[in-house]
């Protein structure tokens, strides 16, 4: 992930500001949703889309005591950066990275037994006990241990904890439907996850933590809180289901804007196809701005003729198909200078779009629209010192 920190004005292509203030006091407002639990803040692929060590470190400093990853190499990435305390990773493939993560410290998820058998050969040769956290499948049917299978793999583990070679440091689960308030799912999840958790307990698991809570239940079930809660999409000011309310009604702010410098402003006549396949045709004449943003960018090609832009205080819409590098918005006959600023999405306090808005646009999730921002968009950090 591209890293940079510079004024506002810097003269550059496009930018993701990223805004640490906001991140921390997203933070912040998180925690006081779950006063009695820890807080995992969630940097897997590199913050969704914001950076994933600037954005570690900012969680941290608020007082989030967990980071939590996908991938053990993302993971192994933050410890590399010099990030202290308790990380988590539970994306594991056969022959994964078991005793670099061992000795460096990470609590490692374990689904089924061939996970188990790698991660205990991997701390007798590291010389030094795993710390596991066992998953179970409640009922999202991803990854996890089938409650059928569960006993086993307690027993299993139970028995190589008694030969020293790894410590079970937390059980867990996930929800599926915790951004549908009422679904019955969250019910049965809950339920299932309690009567998991004691029967490890009863057979002799004393785990750290014990968490199902994703950003939707940290904001509305609190029921499922327990030990820690795993905060994602939240911490970067996006609400996890817009029928759950604004990021506004849970005390969050977006904390990336994506803005562009124009490249090139032009007047055309009426009747002037634009872009691949003429989709949008100018209804008379006008002028063009383009952006140069595309679908290398991470700018979604579903929102062509369809994807809302800040120019001069005015929302322009894409003018037909996003190209790979650029896409143009009809200006309507203004003239902003080459150079004017397009903001694609922010917090809205300029009367820009939001994340939400393209998400609409798209036909997809506000997550996928700041996540899949490319490498090739610099993230300018703004407000890295510690507030208060």
């Amino acid at each position: 992930m591209s890293e940079r920190t510079a004024p506002r004005t810097a003269p550059l292509r496009a930018r993701a500001e990223i805004d640490l203030a906001a991140l921390r006091a997203n933070v912040r407002a998180l925690r006081a949703h779950a006063p009695g639990a820890a807080l995992m803040a969630v940097v897997k692929s590199e913050a969704y889309g914001h950076g994933a060590v600037p954005c570690a470190r900012a969680a941290v400093a608020a007082g989030a005591s967990w980071l939590g990853t996908a991938t053990p190499e993302e993971a192994l990435a933050l410890r590399a950066a010099g990030l202290p305390g308790r990380i988590m990773c539970w994306l594991w493939t056969p022959g994964g990275p078991w005793r670099e993560a061992i000795e460096a410290d990470l609590d490692v998820s374990v689904s089924g037994m061939w996970a188990l058998d790698e991660v205990t050969r991997a701390a007798r040769e590291a010389d030094r006990p795993a710390r596991v956290q066992l998953k179970a499948d409640t009922g999202l049917g991803r990854g996890g241990c089938q409650p059928g299978d569960w006993a086993e793999l307690v027993r299993a583990a139970l028995r190589t904890e008694a030969e020293g070679l790894l410590r079970v440091t937390g059980l867990w689960s996930h929800f599926a439907c915790a951004d549908e308030p009422g679904h019955p799912s969250i019910a049965a999840q809950l339920d299932r996850f309690r009567e998991m958790v004691a029967y490890a307990e009863r057979q002799g698991v004393r785990p750290e933590v014990r968490h199902i809570a994703n950003s939707p239940a940290t904001l509305t079930v609190p029921e499922s809180h327990f030990d820690l809660v795993r905060t994602g999409v939240a911490t970067y000011g996006i609400s996890p289901s817009p029928e759950l309310g604004t990021p506004a009604d849970f005390g969050l702010r977006p904390v990336m804007t994506l803005s562009a410098s124009l490249a090139l402003v032009k007047h055309v006549p009426g009747g002037h196809g634009v872009s691949y396949g003429h989709r949008y045709v100018t209804p008379g004449a006008t002028t063009l701005g383009l952006v140069p943003l595309g679908y290398a960018d991470g700018i979604p090609r579903h929102a062509s003729s369809a994807g809302p832009v800040l120019v001069e205080g005015k929302w322009r819409t894409i003018a037909g198909r996003v190209a790979m590098d650029q896409f143009v918005v009809d200006l309507g006959g203004d003239e902003p200078a080459p150079g004017a600023e397009a903001v694609l999405f922010g917090p809205g306090d300029r009367g820009e779009p939001t994340a939400e808005d393209w998400a609409q646009a798209a036909g997809t999730i506000a997550y996928e629209i700041v996540t899949r921002i490319g490498t090739r968009v610099p993230r300018v950090y703004v407000n890295e010192e510690q507030d208060g």
